[in-house]
């Protein structure tokens, strides 16, 4: 073959591999995403339902399984809740743990469930008996809509829920945050079920979905807030964040609950795209294709945690086992703002599940921090 053929071949070659890998890179970023609610996140393994017994249930036996705290249980057309694994002989491959309730469904033997951090299924109404309302936020792709829980006091939260998740998850601490006598707004923003598709129909990890979040900022003002605190989830968390740095109307955020927060979100797009089997050779690619297509940047996440932006009281609540969202970043947060930011350390609990790990001590150290703020 002559050399100039030669080389045209191992140009044409090279040039083929490039784009296979460009397209493998897109692939990989739009599978981390478009992780839709409900789905499954790293570190939620599929479990069997090996016996059932009034207030018990066996579960295949894992460290997911050997959990502490409370958490639901969610299969086909099914939803329980189970609490602290009981004390006593376990079988060699299994664990038992306290069957606290069947929301819906059946749990029968050999049924396969997941472990998630959701305990309530429904809305706040049917779900845990409060008053609530269905309510329409004005955003600026179309109406949001969100439960609003009413309360006595002036000050409401505003709860925003994160990756893999819907607003039935912030109902864990709905009724913590009634019995305080706080309003809530539990919003759904674009992408959730019944509010506005994004226009590229791609998630972006909070940095175009705060935008929604002020929305309910200008919302709760317009209806009798005077102030609000934002409480948020994972990407929650860093659409809080956004906005109390860019929100208009910042100076009326009176504080901000983060948990378990994505700061970087190139670890945050690594970690799912491995959990949907992206080769290690192409999460790279993965992650410089999820900043072309939707506009990530670092140093405009990062700006949101600097002291000059970050201006109220924030409470932090974040652990070591979060393998979404890296905690290093939190602990470095609030290292960098003592005075402002107290980090509450969870450990034995996956990405966004604090609350579950041990309700009381969370909801303990929540009261605390909203004393002063309502």
């Amino acid at each position: 073959m002559r050399p100039a053929t030669t080389a045209a071949a191992a140009a044409t070659t090279l040039i083929g591999v490039g784009a296979a890998a460009v397209a493998a890179g897109r692939y990989a970023s739009a599978a981390a995403l478009r992780a839709p609610s409900r789905q499954p996140l790293p570190g939620d393994p599929r479990l069997t339902v090996h016996a059932t017994a009034p207030g018990r249930v066996t579960l295949t036996r894992s460290l997911a399984s050997l959990r502490p705290g409370l958490y639901g249980i969610e299969g086909p057309g099914l939803h329980a809740v189970v609490g602290p694994v009981l004390d006593g002989a376990h079988p060699a491959d299994a664990v038992v743990r306290r069957l606290e309730r069947v929301s819906h469904g059946s749990l029968e033997p050999g049924t396969r469930v997941r472990l998630t951090p959701r305990v309530h299924s429904g809305d706040p109404g049917h779900a845990l008996g409060l008053p609530c309302r269905d309510v329409t936020v004005p955003g600026e792709l179309g109406g949001l809509p969100a439960w609003f829980v009413p309360g006595a006091r002036t000050t409401w939260v505003i709860t925003v829920h994160g990756l893999g998740a819907t607003r039935e998850h912030p109902m864990n601490l709905i009724p913590f945050l009634h019995a305080q006598r706080l309003p809530v707004l539990d919003l759904a923003y674009r992408g959730d079920d019944g509010a506005p598709r994004p226009p590229d129909g791609l998630g972006h990890l909070g940095d175009s979905e705060w935008r929604d979040l002020d929305a309910a900022v200008r919302y709760a003002l317009h209806h009798g807030a005077q102030r609000v605190v934002l409480h948020g989830w994972s990407t929650g968390a860093s659409m809080a964040l956004h906005a109390a740095a860019h929100c208009a109307l910042r100076d009326r955020i009176s504080g901000l609950v983060l948990d378990s927060p994505v700061l970087d979100w190139e670890s945050t797009v690594r970690a799912l795209a491995r959990a949907r089997r992206t080769p290690a050779p192409l999460l790279p690619l993965a992650v410089r294709a999820a900043q072309g297509r939707t506009g990530l940047h670092a140093d405009r996440l990062r700006s949101t945690t600097l002291p000059a932006a970050l201006r109220m009281p924030t409470l932090l609540f974040h652990g070591p086992d979060d393998v979404i969202a890296p905690w290093r970043p939190s602990r470095e947060l609030a290292a960098r703002n003592p005075g402002m930011i107290a980090l509450h350390t969870v450990r034995h609990a996956p990405h966004a599940a604090m609350w579950n790990a041990d309700p009381a001590r969370y909801e303990e150290a929540l009261r605390r921090f909203l004393i002063p703020l309502m």
